[in-house]
C-alpha cells in the first residue's frame, strides 16, 4: 500500500513547495480547503433533504425566508470585518503587530457595542412584528415564528462578533483553518438534526436551535483557541481599543458596507420576493437549485479564497507578475468548473429526484439559469477579489448604489409584466451584477496592464 501511494505523495509534496512563499502558502491552503470544504459541501447537500423531510417543503421555505430577513441586519456590521481584513493583512506585511492588535481590539469593541444595542432593540420590537403576514405563512404559526425570529436574530448578532476570528485567519492567508471552523459547526448541526428526526416531530424552533447554537459554540471555542496560541500576542484587550483610530477601519469599512448592502438586496431579498410572489414552496425550489449549483461556487471558492489577501501582499510589494500569473490560472480553473456545471445541468433532474426523494419538483429552466448565474459569478469573483484585496473600491462603491434598485426593479418587471417564473430572480441577479461581470475585469486590465491610477485604483 505504501509503495502505491508513495509516488502520489511525493508528487504533491514536490509541487506544493514549488514557487515563492506566497504561492506555496496558497497551494497548501487550497489542498487543505479541498478536503474541508469538500466535506462542507457534502454536509450542506445532505442537510437539505434531511431538513425538508423534518419540517416539510413549505416550512423549509419559511425558514429560508425568515433567515434572509434577519440577514438584513448584518448591515450594522458597517463592513468593518472587511476593513479589518485588509488593514490586518497590511499590518502583518509590515510586521506591525501593535497596529494589528489595535485594529483587532477596536473591531471587537465596536461590533460588540453595536450588535448588543441592535439585539436589545429587536427584543423590544419583535412582539409587534406580524411574521405571519411578512412570511405569507399560516396564522397558527404566529407564536412559533416569533420565537424562531428571536433565536435566529440572537445567532446572527453573536456570530457577527465571534466571526472576527474567521476574518483574521483568512487575512493571514490561512483560509483552510477558517473553513475548518465552519465545517465543525456544520457537522455538529447535522448530527443534532439527525437526532431530532429520529426523536421528535417537525419543529421550526428545534431546527433553529440546531442550526444556530452549534456554530456559535464552535466560534467561541475557536476564539479561545487561536487567541491562546497562534495569535496570543494579538489578543484583543480594552487597553488596545482606540476609537479615534477606528476611522481607518470605518473609512474602508464604510465602502464595504455599501457593497454589502447591495449584496444583501440581491441575495437576501430573493427569498422574500419569491415568498410574496409565488409562496413559500417556491422559495424551496429556488434554494434547492441555488444550493445545487452553488457547489460550483463553493468549489471554486476553495481555490480563490487565498487570492484576496495574497493580492494585498503582492500589490503592496509591487509583484505584478505574480498577480497576472495567478489571474490567468484562476480563469483556467473557472473554465473547468463551468464544464463541470454543464454536466451537472444534464443530470440535474436525476440528482433532484434521488437527492430530495421526490418531495420537490424543479423546472429545468430554473436549473439552466442557475448554471448561467454561477458561471458568471465565478468569472466576476476573480476580479472582484483582486480589487477588494488592493482596496480599489470606488467604482464598485458607485455601482453598488444602483445595483439593488436594478435588481428589485428588474425582478418585479420580469415577474409582473413578463409573467416569468422563479427563474426571473437569477436573471435579475445577472443584470444587477454588471459591475463584477463587465466593469471589474476592465478595471483590473487598466490597473495591471495599463498602469492606470486615478479612479481605477481608488
Amino acid at each position: 500500500m505504501n509503495k502505491l501511494f508513495s509516488p502520489i505523495y511525493q508528487y504533491f509534496k514536490k509541487h506544493l513547495i514549488k514557487g515563492n512563499a506566497r504561492t506555496v502558502l496558497a497551494k497548501k491552503n487550497i489542498v487543505g480547503s479541498i478536503f474541508i470544504k469538500g466535506g462542507s459541501i457534502a454536509v450542506s447537500l445532505v442537510m437539505v433533504p434531511l431538513t425538508i423531510d423534518y419540517i416539510n417543503p413549505t416550512r423549509y421555505g419559511i425558514w429560508l425566508a425568515l433567515s434572509s430577513i434577519v440577514g438584513w441586519f448584518s448591515f450594522f456590521n458597517v463592513g468593518m470585518t472587511h476593513g479589518l481584513r485588509n488593514k490586518f493583512a497590511e499590518a502583518r506585511t509590515r510586521g506591525d503587530n501593535e497596529a494589528a492588535r489595535m485594529y483587532i481590539s477596536t473591531t471587537y469593541a465596536v461590533l460588540t457595542i453595536v450588535f448588543s444595542a441592535v439585539w436589545l432593540v429587536f427584543l423590544f420590537v419583535n412582539p409587534f412584528l406580524d411574521w405571519v403576514n411578512i412570511l405569507n405563512a399560516s396564522s397558527e404559526m404566529r407564536m412559533e415564528l416569533s420565537i424562531l425570529a428571536i433565536i435566529v436574530f440572537t445567532y446572527f448578532c453573536l456570530q457577527f462578533v465571534l466571526k472576527i476570528i474567521h476574518t483574521l485567519v483568512t487575512a493571514d492567508q490561512q483560509p483552510a483553518k477558517a473553513s475548518l471552523i465552519n465545517f465543525v459547526g456544520q457537522i455538529i448541526s447535522l448530527l443534532v438534526i439527525v437526532v431530532l428526526v429520529k426523536t421528535t416531530d417537525g419543529s421550526l424552533i428545534n431546527l433553529g436551535l440546531a442550526l444556530c447554537v452549534a456554530p456559535v459554540a464552535v466560534l467561541i471555542i475557536a476564539n479561545i483557541y487561536f487567541f491562546g496560541t497562534s495569535y496570543k500576542d494579538l489578543k484583543p484587550s480594552i487597553s488596545h481599543v482606540n476609537f479615534s483610530q477606528s476611522k481607518n477601519l470605518f473609512s474602508l469599512g464604510l465602502v464595504f458596507f455599501v457593497i454589502q448592502i447591495a449584496s444583501l438586496v440581491q441575495y437576501q431579498t430573493s427569498n422574500i420576493i419569491i415568498a410574496q410572489s409565488f409562496g413559500p414552496y417556491q422559495v424551496t425550489t429556488y434554494n434547492v437549485v441555488y444550493k445545487y449549483f452553488n457547489v460550483l461556487g463553493m468549489g471554486f471558492g476553495i481555490f480563490l479564497t487565498p487570492f484576496w489577501s495574497a493580492s494585498t501582499d503582492a500589490f503592496f510589494k509591487n509583484d505584478i507578475g505574480w498577480i497576472k500569473k495567478a489571474t490567468k490560472k484562476y480563469l483556467q480553473i473557472g473554465l473547468l468548473f463551468v464544464l463541470a456545471g454543464v454536466v451537472m445541468l444534464f443530470i440535474s433532474d436525476t440528482v433532484y429526484k434521488y437527492w430530495l426523494k421526490g418531495q420537490v419538483d424543479i423546472d429545468f429552466t430554473l436549473s439552466i439559469w442557475g448554471l448561467v448565474f454561477f458561471s458568471s459569478f465565478m468569472f466576476a469573483s476573480i476580479f472582484v477579489n483582486f480589487l477588494n484585496g488592493i482596496s480599489a473600491l470606488k467604482i464598485q462603491f458607485w455601482a453598488s448604489l444602483i445595483s439593488p434598485v436594478i435588481f428589485v426593479a428588474s425582478a418585479y418587471l420580469l415577474i409582473d409584466y413578463y409573467g416569468m417564473g422563479v427563474h426571473a430572480l437569477f436573471i435579475s441577479s445577472l443584470i444587477a451584477s454588471f459591475n463584477g461581470i463587465i466593469i471589474a475585469p476592465l478595471q483590473y486590465y487598466f490597473i495591471i496592464y495599463k498602469k492606470k491610477k486615478g479612479i481605477w485604483i481608488r
